[in-house]
This record gives C-alpha cells, structure tokens and sequence, in this order.
C-alpha cells in the first residue's frame, strides 16, 4: 500500500506542535484499515526519515444536532461525525520533518 493511500493529513494542533519541538513527534490522520508497520513505512518512504516508534488511536465519531430555519419553520436533523484514526509517530534522533513546507530537515 502506497503513502498516498495511508495518510490522509497532518494534524495541527497547539499540543502536536509543541510535541514536535520537545520530543520529535507528528501526528497523521490516517486511513482506518492500516496497522503501525504499514504508517512507518509510508511515513518512511514519504518523508525519508527514519521512525522509532508508531502509536494509533481510533477516534469515535460523535453525535451531532442541527437546527435550521427556514420559510418559518424550524427543522431539526441528528446526525454522525465520521469515525477516523489518529497517528503519533516519533522519528529517531536527528530527523525532523518541517510539514508546513513539506521539506525534511536532518
């Protein structure tokens, strides 16, 4: 399975980014099916870098309402986020990855 099909996004957080800095970790969005070899080799293979460590994390979708007006009348739907899986991965030392430019730095 290629990188493309593996990894969804970077995920941007105030946390991940300060993770980034300390311990040399980034978090990935992930396809659902995938296990942690096949999210090294893909982080691997993208990024050439090398991994030390992969941790996954399945997010449940939560339950959402909706009210919406319209021509007077309310109408109100109930609905499900999709349910997605979450990727830490910690590069070995001496490799970064700079995501926002999409360039790898050793």
């Amino acid at each position: 399975m290629s990188y493309q099909k593996t990894i969804i996004r970077p995920l941007f957080t105030e946390k991940m980014s300060r993770l980034e800095e300390s311990e040399q970790k980034y978090a990935f969005q992930v396809m659902k099916g995938v296990n942690k070899i096949e999210i090294k080799r893909a982080i691997e293979d993208k990024f050439d870098v090398e991994v030390a460590k992969v941790a996954t994390m399945n997010r449940m979708g939560k339950e959402k309402n909706m009210t919406v007006k319209s021509g007077g009348r309310t109408i109100r739907t109930q609905g499900n986020r999709a349910s997605w899986k979450k990727a830490i991965v910690t590069l070995k030392e001496g490799h970064e990855i700079d995501l926002l430019r999409g360039e790898v730095a050793e």
